[in-house]
């Protein structure tokens, strides 16, 4: 239908530009919302002085045309009229009209038989441009004046044109001026503006930069303050009060993690010993609920270690152990090593030697939770292997099981998540392995990924090699 898509072109558009406007920087948008504003402002101001110069000089003008028409009244008054009337300037004409439309006297260079102004409207006196059809061989523009003269027996009238191409010529001198110096005055100005709102923006970007570098790693760094007590420093301050807040909450929250992670773990040991002694000399306890009562504190021993771990590496990172070479190929043996009774056999290809900058211990417990995973989610093999690819050291571990659903890839790296369909088969997971596994290896500059195995999972853990 015609007119349909007018609407939504439009649309369209305005749409366009808003994305068009959200894209640029603040800098960059408020320049272009101070240069719109001075715009607005320079054209109105050039407006306004070209009329103001052009009202004051026809003012002029007219003021100039009714004192000569006063002073040739004054003439016809006195009798001491002379013709040709004396005027000053070329472009000036002066006739004396009587009421029945004839020329008494003139100016040089005015008609002597054909009136400024026709007889009807010599009663309106009121300063006007001549039209066009009656300046006749003057050949320019004329403003005409009129005044009453002569004696009340025979009244007479004034009238006195002026040529006005001289207001023209100066009425296009200053709209020329303007249209060439407002440009580069608006430019001018833009340049400045974008000068002064960067230098106004920098504290602004200097506390983007320092809340940048605030991680849980450097909890104690805070955010620029300025020297200029105005809003950006009581904002700094504010934000560095929130930090002081914040930082205090945290360190309770790890402390009591810490804390209660010690405290169990004494307990635990203890009932874990009683239970394996108990187990072995028997006591009145079935051996299945022994044995149920066993695994039930080894998970409980494997949570307190865990949730211990996961306090240091919150913590602000003090008193880890600095990286040192290790040899990952023979780590992966060595780990794999301790699966030989695995329900499903353990895999193990990769070169003999490829060296990385860590802490052992910590890739070690990379590599046993990422086992552990596979291991019991495999159908029937588990396949690990490290190699040297693009300037990395890659270690994959892959299984053959259900795999995870891609929605579900960076959900399980969450602390305590266990997808639905794992709970029923997780012995003694409490969702937390994946979540160290990621953690250990960006504290070693590495990055860790999960990709489809086709069938099963496959994680892919990237590591910097150990420089040269």
């Amino acid at each position: 239908m015609p007119g349909t898509g007018s609407p939504r072109t439009v649309a369209e558009l305005r749409t366009a530009h808003r994305r068009w406007w959200r894209r640029l920087g603040l800098r960059a948008r408020l320049t272009v919302a101070a240069t719109a504003v001075l715009a607005a402002g320079l054209t109105a101001g050039g407006l306004l002085l070209v009329g103001t110069v052009g009202a004051a000089s026809v003012r002029a003008l007219d003021q100039g045309a009714l004192r000569s028409a006063r002073d040739v009244a004054a003439l016809v008054d006195a009798g001491r009229l002379s013709d040709p009337i004396p005027v000053g300037g070329p472009t000036r004409l002066v006739q004396v009209v009587d009421p029945a439309g004839r020329v008494r006297a003139a100016s040089a260079g005015a008609d002597r038989l054909v009136p400024l102004l026709p007889p009807a409207d010599l009663a309106n006196v009121r300063p006007r441009y001549l039209p066009e059809n009656r300046t006749g061989p003057y050949g320019s523009p004329l403003r005409v004046v009129a005044v009453p003269a002569g004696p009340v027996g025979d009244r007479q009238t004034v009238i006195v044109a002026v040529g006005v191409s001289e207001v023209r010529d100066s009425l296009r001198v200053v709209r020329t001026a303007v249209l060439v110096g407002f440009p580069l005055l608006l430019g001018a100005l833009a340049a400045l503006s974008w000068l002064v709102i960067g230098g106004a923006l920098r504290p602004v970007e200097a506390l983007r930069v320092g809340a940048e570098e605030i991680t849980g790693a450097r909890a104690g760094h805070r955010l620029p303050v300025t020297d200029a007590e105005d809003e950006l420093h009581r904002l700094a301050v504010t934000l560095n009060g929130m930090l002081d807040r914040l930082d205090v909450a945290r360190q309770r929250q790890r402390a009591f993690v810490a804390d209660a992670a010690h405290e169990l773990r004494n307990p635990l040991a203890s009932l874990r010993t009683q239970l394996e002694v108990a187990e072995r000399r028997g006591g009145g306890i079935p051996p299945d609920r022994l044995a149920d009562l066993v695994a039930e504190a080894e998970r409980l021993s494997r949570l307190v270690d865990d949730l211990l771990l996961l306090a240091r590496l919150d913590d602000t990172g003090a008193g880890r152990p600095a990286g040192m070479p290790v040899e990952l190929p023979a780590l992966v043996r060595e780990v794999a090593a301790r699966y030989g009774d695995a329900r499903v056999p353990v895999i193990v290809a990769g070169p003999p030697e490829l060296w990385v900058t860590g802490r052992a211990d910590e890739l070690r417990r990379v590599l046993a939770n990422l086992l552990d995973n596979a291991v019991r989610h495999a159908g029937s093999e588990v396949r690990v292997s490290a190699a040297a690819e693009d300037g990395a050291v890659v270690v994959v571990v892959e299984d053959d099981g259900a795999g995870i659903a891609p929605a579900d890839g960076e959900r399980v790296f969450e602390r305590f998540t266990r997808l639905d369909d794992a709970r029923g088969r997780d012995e003694g997971g409490a969702g937390l392995g994946l979540g160290i596994v990621r953690e250990l290896v960006r504290g070693h500059g590495g990055t860790v990924r999960l990709a489809d195995a086709g069938p099963g999972l496959r994680v892919e853990v990237r590591l910097p090699p150990t420089p040269r």
